[in-house]
């Protein structure tokens, strides 16, 4: 095609205009006013200093369209100033009041409801946020959010809003106290800023500054807030001093407990602080949810530990932080003479206290320091002969430390460096663990390039070693199709283990990601998205072929917000696990492994909701036929806004298994085994109203395990072979298992004072773990109950301090 004169011309021209109207979408700004007034959280809106402030309005839908305008029917209007307190917003959010979802909830748990949240990220970096939302049932929540670690809702401030519902749909009031942000000194400031609406019956979600969810981190589409002037950091110097009364009673025996303590927050620098809790007390962490664990690895759980799970967004670089590391059980080994019987092994070390300092810059430079002592814990032992007793350390004295810097640049990428190390007194062993770690994304917030090393090295008197680790990746991480292709890599002395969590060393492992995803509506569904990702596996040393493993996914929401998804999981071939087994340099070999699964979820909207899951499995292997099912059943009820309940069924089988069972004259000794799992759990929340909340949690485990009468002995090649001269009755003990857990959670909390709690919680506990596999379900639940139970009561109550405020009142009242 031949361009005349005139056509370039023209083409020139329009190109100018659409380079201009690209360059032209600006963030929004909104110019916040400085004022001595105040206003009264009631969410009532009346006080004159709303009256004359300038607007934030005309949001646009992200999700699931993007760039829809919201209409008059659904506005949001929000205003905003400041004074010395803090800074204080109003929002009226327009909308069909038979149309909107308030159901009541704890703090930070979402349900069927309708939020609004306000951001705000003084660096104005595109990266640090945080965040405050509010529930249109008046609930809060707030979190700390970054594109490296996603929302920290562990994270809690103390802060204000109040919600009023109206004819014409909901408005709130809010204050953010200085104490809750971190934010420079500097004269003239310009913070980051994004209001955000959603509407949980259709799951839109709007933004003031316009967002494209198909790029990036949504930090990069924030607008500005201006107009911030002459603003001083305050002191930050916050006190949560609290007790806890204690009653447990086990068959016979009760014993009390009343425990004080206090947790602290300082801000040392305008974005620095220091958290520390002095005589910790977690005596009302919740149960773990046990399970009975046949593999070659430790079982882990998550962390229930308030302190331990706020704000350690800097410390979880690189994964070398497992905070279930500290207080756990003891590490040192106990040496007893013949006649010698161990009394009891403590399944916990006591912490004396800890503390994290942690902040960023406005460089971009997060620095974080952490620390940690736990105490000196024993076993008594007994003499059998003699009578005498005797103690033996088995944990010294230990302190735990990490050191995190954190560089972020170009708004969206970052390198950092993390060190780890655990100081047992004594000759127990130290640790010590670095990582360097690389994140890099293109301007357009369409590749990333990652990669990180680390080193560890145990000091031990008997096996000092060093050992390291890496990985790479190159990935499309913007757009509809993206893809990732990695390296990980690490050798047989890496272990970072006494303050972080690796399930296994010894690795060399390629692996490759492929996934489409529809952001918006289509003809069927309002999203769907399906995946790829091929693992190819070797050992570090030797370098050896270990297994290949694929596993697809497809997720879609209806139109109708109904849920449904498929997953497929492949191992063609030979596998060669170097674990099963439990000897080092020794495999065992299994074959052609497939799984298949999917679920549906009805729309959660509805008073009665359904999740469904299906998965079946088997092994296309010669003389084995093996096979698998898993049916997993939760019904959720919402009675009425405050009350709600879910049911969960779970039943897993395994028929003619095949796995490491025993030791027997040194040598590992395998079975075929068939497993039945059962699980009932229920999760029942009543909230009265967005200060008093009732709620139940109760679990009940059943776990079998029958081995057929001969075992197996593990060949040289990998293979088995059945021992018809070795029946289960010759070993040392018997192999099959009937285990057992029953808990039973029942809290009621009450915020009578803005971050001050009164915490009550019952709660029981039944163990019971025999080898009468053969026992059914309801034997077995019988036999649990004749087990000793265990009772706990505790009311603890907790009161925040702001010092800032409180050396405010005193001094106005001298």
């Amino acid at each position: 095609m031949n361009f005349t004169f005139k056509q370039f011309q023209l083409l020139f021209v329009l190109s100018l205009i659409l380079n201009f109207s690209v360059l032209s979408q600006t963030k929004k700004q909104y110019k916040i006013t400085s004022t001595e007034a105040s206003a009264i959280i009631d969410g009532n809106l009346s006080d004159s200093i709303w009256q004359n402030l300038p607007k934030a309005t005309n949001f646009t839908q992200f999700t699931p369209n993007i760039g829809l305008q919201a209409d008059d029917k659904i506005k949001t209007e929000v205003k905003l100033f400041y004074n010395k307190k803090g800074i204080y917003l109003a929002a009226k959010l327009y909308d069909e009041p038979s149309l909107m979802m308030n159901q009541l909830t704890k703090r930070d748990e979402f349900g069927q409801t309708d939020y609004f949240t306000l951001v705000l990220n003084p660096n104005n970096d595109a990266q640090n946020d945080t965040q405050f939302i509010v529930f249109s049932s008046g609930v809060q929540a707030d979190a700390l959010s970054s594109p490296s670690l996603g929302q920290d809702f562990g994270w809690n401030a103390v802060w204000e809003s109040a919600v009023q519902l109206t004819d014409f749909g909901w408005q709130l009031e809010l204050l953010i106290p200085y104490r809750s942000l971190r934010f420079p000194k500097d004269d003239i400031q310009t913070w980051g800023v994004q209001f955000k609406r959603f509407f949980r019956r259709k799951r839109s979600e709007y933004a003031w500054n316009a967002i494209d969810p198909t790029k990036a981190y949504e930090g990069i589409y924030h607008g500005e807030l201006t107009g911030i002037k002459n603003l001083k950091p305050p002191l930050r110097l916050n006190l949560y001093p609290f007790t806890t009364g204690l009653v447990n009673q086990n068959t016979n025996t009760t014993s009390t407990d009343l425990k004080f303590g206090m947790d602290i927050k300082y801000g040392i620098t305008d974005n620095i602080t220091l958290d520390a809790t002095l005589i910790p007390d977690f005596s009302q962490a919740r149960f773990d949810d046990v399970v009975l664990n046949l593999g070659p690895f430790e079982q882990t759980f998550a962390e229930q530990r308030q302190f331990f799970m706020e704000g350690i967004d800097l410390f979880t670089k690189g994964n070398l932080f497992f905070s279930r590391r500290i207080g756990s059980a003891p590490t040192g080994q106990v040496n007893l003479n013949e006649s010698e019987q161990l009394q009891s092994r403590p399944s916990k070390v006591d912490l004396i206290n800890a503390a994290k300092l942690s902040g960023r810059l406005k460089n971009g430079l997060g620095i974080g320091v952490f620390n940690a002592l736990t105490e000196k814990t024993y076993v008594n032992i007994r003499d059998t002969i003699s009578g005498l007793n005797r103690r033996e350390l088995v944990e010294p004295l230990t302190n735990y430390n990490i050191l995190v810097l954190d560089q972020q640049f170009n708004r969206n990428s970052s390198v950092s460096l993390i060190n780890t190390n655990v100081s047992r007194q004594g000759d127990f062993r130290d640790a010590n663990v670095t990582g360097a770690l690389l994140n890099l994304i293109n301007k357009s917030n369409t590749y990333a390039i990652s990669a990180e090393a680390k080193t560890s090295q145990l000091s031990d008197t008997n096996q000092p070693k060093s050992g390291y680790s890496a990985t790479a990746e190159v990935a499309k991480v913007g757009g509809n199709f993206r893809f990732a292709l990695g390296q990980d890599y690490a050798d047989k002395k890496f272990d970072i283990n006494d303050l972080g969590l690796l399930l296994r060393n010894n690795y060399n492992n390629s692996y490759a990601e492929v996934s489409y995803r529809e952001f918006e509506p289509t003809q069927y569904f309002q999203n769907y998205q399906y995946s790829l990702d091929v693992n190819y596996e070797r050992l570090a040393n030797p370098n050896t072929f270990t297994g290949l493993k694929v596993n697809g996914n497809f997720f879609a929401n209806t139109l109708k917000l109904d849920s449904f998804g498929f997953n497929f999981s492949l191992e063609p071939g030979k596998q060669y696990d170097y674990f099963e087994p439990r000897v080092d340099g020794r495999y065992f070999i299994y074959e052609n492994v497939i799984d298949v699964g999917g679920f549906i979820s009805s729309n959660y909207n509805r008073a009665f909701a359904l999740d469904l899951r299906l998965n079946a499995g088997t092994f296309f292997e010669e003389n084995r036929n093996t096979t698998s099912y898993r049916i997993n059943v939760e019904p959720r009820f919402r009675f009425n806004d405050a009350f709600f309940m879910t049911y969960e069924f779970t039943i897993n089988e395994t028929i003619n298994d095949r796995g490491f069972a025993t030791f027997f004259n040194n040598q590992p000794i395998f079975g075929e085994r068939d497993r039945k799992i059962i699980e009932n759990s229920i999760n029942a929340n009543y909230t009265f109203n967005p200060f008093n909340a009732l709620k139940l949690q109760f679990r009940h485990y059943w776990d079998t395990v029958l081995y057929d009468i001969n075992m197996y002995n593990l060949q040289a090649n990998g293979r088995l072979i059945e021992n018809p001269n070795l029946p289960k009755t010759d070993l040392d003990s018997s192999p099959d298992i009937n285990f057992s857990t029953w808990n039973i959670d029942l809290s009621y909390s009450w915020q009578f004072a803005p971050g001050s709690f009164l915490t009550a919680l019952y709660r029981n506990q039944l163990f019971r773990n025999t080898n009468q596999a053969e026992a059914d379900f309801n034997t077995s639940l019988d036999q649990l109950f004749q087990q000793n139970t265990q009772h706990t009561l505790s009311i603890r109550l907790q009161y925040f301090i702001d010092v800032n405020s409180l050396a405010r009142r005193v001094f106005k009242s001298v």
